[in-house]
């Protein structure tokens, strides 16, 4: 499965379009200024039903209201890397990992402690 679906072109495409699905949500309910920290584009000031937790990361774009220190910033980008590697099936690989984040392969990789968990 690496190479043609997972970490490989059409990965990297899938990535894209959660990138586009997650402006088009971002931008227009962002208050706050929009910017971009390395390969992450943050959208602050967004309503708090528009994520779980202190935000979420779509492709890219990372959905908060105002939870974007730079130890969570740093949390996030391990996420763009995923999304990177595993494109669409990220929303599935994430889900059946579990809800918890404590016991959630992907925000341990991402960091526990950088993702304010600890």
């Amino acid at each position: 499965m690496t190479g043609v679906v997972v970490d490989s072109p059409l990965s990297r495409l899938g990535c894209s379009f959660a990138t586009l699905v997650g402006l088009t949500i971002g931008v227009p309910l962002s208050t706050g200024r929009v910017r971009v920290v390395g390969d992450l584009i943050v959208c602050r000031g967004l309503p708090r039903w528009a994520f779980k937790r202190g935000g979420t990361c779509i492709g890219r774009v990372y959905l908060t209201r105002d939870n974007d220190g730079p130890r969570v910033l740093r949390h996030e980008a391990v996420h763009v890397t995923q999304w990177r590697k595993y494109g669409m099936l990220m929303p599935l690989l994430y889900f059946l990992a579990g809800s918890d984040p404590l016991t959630n392969r992907f925000e341990i990789e991402a960091g526990l402690e950088e993702g304010g968990y600890r």
